[in-house]
């Protein structure tokens, strides 16, 4: 029996605004006057939690692009050439605080994945840069999700028990509860989870703890159906309106 965690990137492993916003400056030539700073105030109302109709910082940016008659091709290319400069000082980006830490006390039986919607491309070098390339067995880009992370989690499932941990509910968490795994959710929308999830948190350091205490039962127990908890290599994607990762 393996336990898998699978971990989505953007806005779980890597933290910050610069990649949202290195997609905005490239969409901004497409949309109208004062695009950038309807933005910034969005995303500003977004990660204090008041802007819940988003999904995260790149559905903002899409959203608002597609309000000002953006077209799907131009989007995207935006976000591919945003893409490029990922962890540059085009596009800075932090790991989450903790993440080395975490994986690090995670049992060495457990199986580390990366499920992305994102494209690989910048990717692999940051979690190189950041020390903890190597705690990941398999990397999947261009995932596709909701539905192409259902195949990743049922090929998981096959070997052991699965923990989905991502910041958005609809793409990361959904697929792996229908199956019967169990989920963490980070980020904004942590504090009032939008559905059920197993475990959740602001902060991956915060949710730290109980992604621990998971790995450890699962690595001694066989699996069992998740029970939320009290307290807070590829599939191919890609339209312009799944451009949340």
């Amino acid at each position: 029996m393996t336990p898998t965690i699978l971990f989505d990137f953007d806005g779980t492993l890597a933290v910050g605004d610069g990649p949202v916003l290195a997609f905005a400056r490239q969409v901004a030539g497409h949309a109208g006057p004062g695009y950038l700073e309807r933005v910034m105030a969005t995303l500003r109302e977004h990660d204090a939690g008041t802007a819940t109709q988003f999904r995260d910082g790149y559905d903002v940016v899409g959203t608002l692009a597609r309000q000002d008659g953006v077209d799907p091709t131009a989007l995207q290319h935006a976000y591919l050439a945003s893409r490029s400069v990922l962890g540059t000082p085009e596009a800075p980006v932090d790991a989450a605080p903790g993440l080395a830490q975490l994986l690090d006390a995670l049992p060495h039986a457990v199986r580390v994945v990366l499920a992305t919607n994102a494209p690989g491309v910048g990717v692999e070098r940051l979690l190189t840069t950041w020390g903890v390339r190597e705690r990941f067995a398999a990397l999947h880009y261009d995932v596709g999700k909701p539905a192409g992370l259902t195949p990743i989690v049922e090929a998981a499932l096959a070997d052991g028990p699965v923990l989905a941990v991502g910041d958005i509910v609809e793409n990361d968490l959904a697929p792996a509860t229908a199956l019967g795994a169990a989920t963490a959710l980070v980020g904004p929308t942590a504090d009032t989870p939008p559905a059920s999830v197993t475990m959740h948190a602001r902060t991956l350091d915060a949710l730290a703890p109980d992604i621990t205490a998971w790995a450890r039962r699962a690595t001694t127990t066989a699996p069992t159906e998740a029970t939320p908890a009290n307290h807070p290599e590829s599939v191919p994607t890609g339209t312009a309106d799944s451009l949340e990762r």
